[in-house]
């Protein structure tokens, strides 16, 4: 009945493992379920096995480490899950605000080509041809040879026709 000093022992190598602060060591959650299961199963197997309690604490201890392990190892599984999930969202809240960005910058862009004006009405629909108005003593007024071939979008603005909110230009034959 002399269990004082191996109570004191385990009380010992208890505190010196996981009291130390100062040196405290990274233990991943695997050692740890090893460590705790490899006490609490030695101290059950000995307590169990009355008329050998040194093997009943060898196989208790070795038996309580494994199962620690598989514990201790699905601990670290879960939290390697949880932070591959959280990095996941944060890429997918990363790609989500840049498209909100490139869709405010095409919108900007969008109003700053709306609000141009076009002067339609002292221009020709066609470099070579006259209207009336330019008959009656007004001077023509050339476009350039590069858009002689278009023709202006005149319902630019109108939602009821076709490319109403675009400069897209349609050619004239």
């Amino acid at each position: 009945m002399n269990k004082l000093p191996y109570i004191f022992a385990v009380l010992v190598l208890l505190s010196t493992v996981f009291g130390s602060t100062k040196a405290q060591a990274q233990w991943s959650p695997q050692a740890k379920g090893a460590v705790i299961g490899g006490l609490g199963g030695a101290a059950a197997g000995a307590l169990i096995n009355k008329r050998n309690r040194a093997v009943g604490g060898v196989v208790g201890g070795v038996a309580g480490g494994a199962i620690g392990y598989g514990v201790g190892k699905h601990i670290d599984n879960k939290r390697k899950q949880r932070a591959a999930a959280a990095a996941e969202r944060q890429a997918v809240a990363a790609r989500e605000a840049s498209y909100r960005r490139e869709l405010a910058l095409a919108r900007n862009r969008q109003t700053t080509t709306t609000t141009r004006t076009t002067q339609t009405a002292l221009v020709p629909a066609n470099g070579l041809t006259a209207t009336n108005a330019m008959v009656g003593g007004m001077q023509p007024v050339m476009m350039p040879a590069s858009s002689n071939a278009y023709l202006p979008n005149e319902s630019y603005g109108d939602a009821s026709k076709p490319y109403g909110t675009s400069e897209y230009r349609r050619k004239s034959w």
